[in-house]
């Protein structure tokens, strides 16, 4: 989670599981927008020898969608090689690392950036840039912070890039969420006045100290937006965009078994992974056709739309709290589908529903991140976003800060079908549930600019 291991093939292949995906307007230059694609999930910092890298064989994408079609208008694509200095050692380094280009660093990783039309033409923007070293310890690396931020390039033509190791800073209680969807603050099923729940044990962070492998991108506005406007009203559907990414790999691949011959791919790149909003594939869509949903693009959603429109999580929230989920029940037992949700994830929230919000996209249902890049950054983003009145917020793009996982864990529980439908009224439980959890749980601290996940924790620190 949001979603990592969501599908049984991608499980087995981390260089190519997208793991979160983020997408917001830029609080140290709100005349861009950040898009970041985490891959490699899960990763413990001690992993020597062999540390972890992007994968050479896989073709990594981030794909913006301008009219609403669920097309790509443009994509920015990602291909890694890897190098090796020295064939006679097994260090990864073989003293310390004090440039990107120190003789000292034995394995080396480079990518080059592409940029695709929504007509096909491809332009190479850069062909070589470094990746930085993984964070093996103070002793190889002495300052790793200032060695990332020189793996930071700005293009020629205005964008800047950044490709390497990142601490995670999602943040969620696993255990007890897959442990039948229990939220571990709310164990003892009380209701103590207008509060619910007495806490029956702090939530735990699962995800806390590992790191990931991140392509960001900070893009100017005006390139992303169909019109091409700077300055843009929040209702002009011009200012949404739809963001989505995608791993793929070629179709074929022979494994010579000797290193005199490399292996051979051949064939069209074919789709391994994607994502757009954080947990669809996770809990949304059903485990037989979760490799299906990866394969597919967003254009090919309205065949899984059932699954948002009469959610399984919300069947189970009744069954698993008795009592507290009345309304919900009766929701789910008239099979009333959820247009709040099919809004939140597959169409965008129309304009009237949110005082001063929209990021609609259009009819086609297809799952990927909107934002609505009129809206500016807030100065302290509040953990609930949209649903706590923080118009900056997830499902409005999704900031590093959201909790995700309690604000989908609301609207499936109904706090959103008030606006589709003024005569329901959410059950005290639903406005009330979360994981307990915040960005202050994590031990990721973020940075303030560009690209804001922070210096991944080292080997030797955190064994």
């Amino acid at each position: 989670m949001s979603s990592h291991r969501e599908a049984p093939e991608i499980s087995k292949d981390p260089v190519a599981d997208s793991s979160d995906l983020y997408a917001f307007v830029s609080p140290d230059d709100p005349d861009t927008v950040t898009i970041i694609a985490n891959y490699v999930p899960m990763q413990l910092p001690a992993s020597g020898p062999n540390f972890f890298e992007f994968g050479d064989d896989v073709l990594y994408e981030i794909h913006i969608d301008a009219n609403g079609d669920a097309r790509p208008d443009i994509t920015y694509q990602f291909r890694f090689r890897t190098e090796l200095r020295n064939d006679k050692t097994f260090l990864y380094n073989t003293g310390q690392i004090k440039s990107l280009d120190d003789e000292n660093w034995n394995r080396r990783q480079f990518f080059s950036v592409t940029k695709v039309d929504s007509h096909g033409k491809s332009t190479v923007l850069h062909s070589k840039l470094p990746c930085p070293p993984c964070n093996v310890g103070k002793i190889s690396i002495p300052d790793y912070a200032k060695l990332a931020e020189d793996a930071v390039a700005k293009l020629k033509t205005g964008e800047k890039v950044f490709a390497g190791q990142r601490a995670d800073a999602f943040f969620v209680d696993l255990g007890s969420i897959f442990d039948l969807g229990t939220l571990r603050p709310f164990q003892d099923k009380h209701l103590v006045g207008a509060s619910l729940f007495n806490y029956a044990g702090k939530a735990v962070n699962a995800v806390d100290k590992l790191n990931v492998h991140s392509i960001a991108l900070q893009i100017p506005l005006h390139m992303v937006r169909r019109d091409g406007k700077k300055k843009v009203r929040a209702t002009d559907p011009g200012a949404v965009i739809g963001v989505w990414t995608s791993a793929s790999r070629r179709q074929v691949q022979v494994r010579q078994g000797d290193k005199k011959n490399a292996d051979v791919e051949v064939g069209p790149q074919v789709q391994v992974s994607r994502l757009g909003n954080p947990l669809v594939n996770e809990v949304v869509i059903p485990m037989a056709q979760k490799d299906l949903f990866n394969s597919l693009e967003p254009k090919e959603d309205k065949r899984f739309s059932q699954f948002v429109e009469q959610p399984e999580l919300a069947q189970l929230l009744p069954v698993l709290y008795p009592g507290l989920f009345d309304n919900l029940a009766a929701l789910n037992k008239a099979k009333t589908p959820r247009a709040d949700l099919v809004a939140v994830l597959l169409t965008g929230i129309p304009d009237g529903l949110i005082d001063g919000f929209q990021n609609t996209t259009g009819d086609t249902k297809a799952d990927m991140l909107r934002l609505n890049t009129a809206i500016p950054p807030v100065k302290a983003p509040k953990k609930f976003g949209l649903l706590d009145g923080d118009l900056a917020g997830f499902p409005n793009g999704r900031r590093i800060e959201d909790d995700v996982v309690s604000i989908s864990i609301k609207a499936v529980a109904g706090v959103t079908f008030a606006l589709v439908d003024a005569k329901f009224k959410p059950d005290a439980a639903a406005g009330l549930v979360e994981q307990g959890l915040s960005i202050k749980d994590s031990s990721a601290g973020l940075l303030k600019k560009f690209p804001f996940l922070g210096t991944p924790f080292d080997g030797f620190n955190n064994p």
